[in-house]
């Protein structure tokens, strides 16, 4: 029986505020399987884009432990966190966060290359035209759509094959339309790069195309 490719155990977050301390997620304990697609719901405020930050090592929990493919994130420091974030993640926001002065084929090499990737532009080339992007691989973010920027983003988060893709809310800044295309590519980059995917949403219907939902409120994992 393989090792979960994620496990928390009794996990905390605690952050300051000027009225004091805010509990912001209590005693979470949950286990990811290798290939499994996971729905994160809840209502605002519950927890969700935090629980998938501490998943992706971009918040540090404050007690418990955080165990990603065999290593315990509260032990690494920011630039290791970096590193095996970049050798086997891949994150993609509501917001798009691609850099504005580097072309949309830049901006999916760009992780490779840091990477010591020598084929960098060839794969960041075909990730861009499986996502439908082939006519655009030279355009810069503002001379694109708000659906194509996001494209991008995908392509750039798949490019380097990575073992656990984590979405956070990824067609929230999205119309319908766009929103329905880009969760289908998201979908199929998992089914073609054979990724553990962790989805956190408000739609249920998306939702219901997870293996499996786990519902937040108030911090805690509800079902």
């Amino acid at each position: 029986m393989t090792s979960p490719v994620i496990s928390l155990n009794d996990m905390n977050l605690t952050l300051s505020a000027n009225a004091g301390s805010i509990d912001i997620l209590k005693g979470i304990s949950l286990t990811v399987q290798t290939g499994e697609t996971l729905g994160l719901i809840g209502p605002s405020g519950s927890g969700k884009s935090s629980l998938l930050m501490i998943m992706a090592g971009l918040e540090n929990a404050t007690s418990g432990s955080v165990n990603v493919l065999g290593n315990d994130l509260t032990v690494m420091n920011e630039d290791k966190m970096a590193r095996f974030r970049r050798d086997h993640m891949g994150v993609v926001f509501q917001s798009f966060h691609l850099i504005p002065t580097m072309t949309a084929l830049e901006n999916v090499a760009t992780p490779l290359e840091l990477a010591g990737d020598r084929g960098a532009f060839e794969k960041a080339e075909a990730e861009l035209r499986a996502v439908g992007l082939g006519d655009r691989l030279h355009h810069y973010p503002a001379q694109m759509s708000g659906g194509e920027q996001q494209r991008v983003a995908l392509a750039r988060a798949a490019a380097p094959r990575p073992e656990i893709l984590l979405a956070d809310e990824p067609t929230g800044n999205l119309d319908s339309t766009n929103g329905t295309a880009i969760m289908e590519m998201l979908f199929n980059l998992r089914d073609r790069h054979g990724s553990t995917l962790i989805l956190v949403t408000h739609d249920s219907e998306l939702a219901a195309r997870c293996d499996r939902i786990v519902s937040l409120r108030d911090g805690k994992v509800e079902e």
